[in-house]
């Protein structure tokens, strides 16, 4: 059975799971390549939208933890997603995000990033938190910086190369 994520919230943005009314949304983004850059590389088509949003769900059954979908509360919008994620074949416990294009400049990546570092430390007691975020990805590394993550090596997934960025807890 799939773990419920604990809503979350800050001052401007609200956390909960995906939900399938989310998909046509989280299917814009997916086929959109300036959302995908930077997360596999290209743009996705339905059926492998679908399947992206299903892993990001199918994290909280396997593992109890994962990415969550963001909504802005002025206006319930679904701005993006931000999460956990330690599958097989990743380097360690990442946090990451990605904010929709019409909502970047706004700094609710790093609200959202920032409330979920402290919420790995404190409440899923990880010592260590990783990023693994493209070198082009200039805005993401901003984030990452802006959260006291120093680059900590590299690593290749699917045939990306990464910046892992990474943080201990204090």
């Amino acid at each position: 059975m799939l773990q419920a994520a604990r809503e979350l919230e800050t001052e401007r943005l609200n956390f909960r799971m995906f939900r399938a009314s989310d998909f046509p949304t989280y299917e814009k983004w997916c086929a959109n390549i300036d959302v995908m850059r930077y997360i596999g590389g290209k743009a996705l088509e339905r059926l492998l939208a679908w399947r992206h949003m299903s892993n990001l769900m199918g994290h909280w059954a396997l593992l109890g933890y994962g990415y969550y979908a963001v909504e802005e509360k002025s206006t319930g919008n679904l701005i993006g997603r931000v999460g956990y994620t330690n599958q097989p074949g990743f380097p360690a416990f990442e946090l990451g995000w990605t904010i929709a294009p019409e909502y970047q400049g706004r700094g609710y990546a790093t609200e959202a990033a920032r409330m979920l570092l402290r919420y790995a430390f404190e409440e899923l007691d990880q010592p260590h938190v990783i990023s693994l975020i493209h070198d082009e990805n200039t805005p993401s590394k901003k984030v990452a910086e802006k959260l006291g993550e120093r680059v900590e090596g590299n690593a290749e997934l699917v045939g990306i190369p990464y910046l892992i960025y990474g943080i201990d807890r204090s």
